[in-house]
């Protein structure tokens, strides 16, 4: 439940200050004269971007400690496990392989010296090796090509899964697709099948949270929107706005198809944009829970701060999310 002013004040807040935004779906909830129960509590680390410059190594073993010594800092009960929400790294994708390994054997050392919490990753697209064959100089049939570097990080065969925990379903896409030298988002045939098969083996009575590094519905991906080009010599037309499918997931209407057949999918959470939005669209709540790295390490991202958001799961399937601010600032 959020924090009254008074607990706030009380819990030493100054080192990180906590946003509470209060899930949409709870209004759609049963009636019922029992009260939910909260379950399970996710910290979402997405976009850390983890590099040797700009002391991003310092930084994020502050959102670590910070995320674990949460009834410490804020009153609250430290998370039962982190899902990392992709962009581990801050670049693989048009990196060499020196620079690559560089960058994940950080986040090895820095993960196995400071979490002390059951993690599991999802993948983005800086974290796929090599697919900027231009500047990365990979010629595509490295061992390690793509996104096997890493699923070996990871500890997984593929870059996408799914588990059960505290009688929760939670899966985890992988957003990313090959275009040309770079990447859109949406999931390849593949994955559409394996997911289409994974949500109709859960029960209906077991809610479902849908994690992915590019968001499948947003708002806040709009912002980036520019004017449409008009090719010469074409019928007059109302301007219309267009959206980078790097930004968001282009195939967003399949995915409201699958949830409205799949009711038991309560909520959505991704990244990528750095951003904090919480939208409630066909009964499914969706959070974008901005950035580890904020501005990639260099400032506040369009007055986003440097943070990590809350996910608290209920039994009666609604999901509350609050965004953490963990006391970060830029060195000077």
């Amino acid at each position: 439940m959020p924090l009254t002013r008074r607990e706030l004040l009380a819990s030493g807040i100054a080192a990180g200050t906590m946003i509470t935004v209060p899930s949409l779906s709870n209004a759609a909830a049963p009636a019922t004269n029992a009260p939910r129960r909260r379950v399970l509590r996710i910290a979402h680390l997405t976009d850390i971007h983890l590099q040797p410059e700009l002391d991003a190594g310092r930084g994020l073993t502050t959102c670590f400690s910070h995320v674990q010594s949460l009834p410490e800092r804020l009153g609250t009960e430290a998370p039962d496990m982190i899902i990392t929400g992709g962009d581990t790294i801050m670049d693989a994708m048009d990196a060499d392989m020196a620079r690559t390994s560089l960058q994940w054997e950080l986040w090895r050392k820095l993960k196995a010296d400071h979490c002390g919490c059951e993690l599991h990753s999802v993948l983005g697209n800086h974290d796929v090796w090599g697919w900027g064959r231009t500047k990365a100089k990979t010629a595509g049939d490295e061992p390690r090509y793509g996104k096997q570097w890493a699923c070996d990080v990871f500890g997984r065969d593929r870059p996408y899964t799914s588990f059960d925990r505290a009688g929760w379903h939670i899966v985890l896409l992988d957003s990313v697709f090959p275009f040309q030298e770079t990447y859109i988002g949406r999931l390849d045939d593949a994955q559409w099948d394996w997911l289409e098969r994974d949500l109709a083996a859960v029960p209906a009575t077991t809610p479902v949270i849908v994690f992915s590094h590019i968001p499948i519905l947003s708002a806040t991906s709009l912002t980036t929107a520019s004017p449409a080009p008009v090719a010469e010599g074409t019928e007059p037309r109302p301007p219309a706005l267009e959206v980078s499918g790097k930004m968001l997931h282009i195939d967003g209407s399949r995915f409201q198809k699958l949830f409205a057949a799949h009711p038991s999918v309560k909520a959505c959470a991704s990244g990528h944009v750095h951003l904090v939005e919480h939208l409630q669209y066909g009964g499914v709540d969706y959070f974008c829970n901005g950035a580890v790295s904020s501005g990639w390490w260099k400032g506040r991202h369009r007055g986003t701060d440097f943070g990590y958001s809350l996910l608290d799961l209920h039994d009666d399937g609604t999901v509350e999310g609050r965004y953490v601010a963990y006391g970060w600032t830029v060195p000077s």
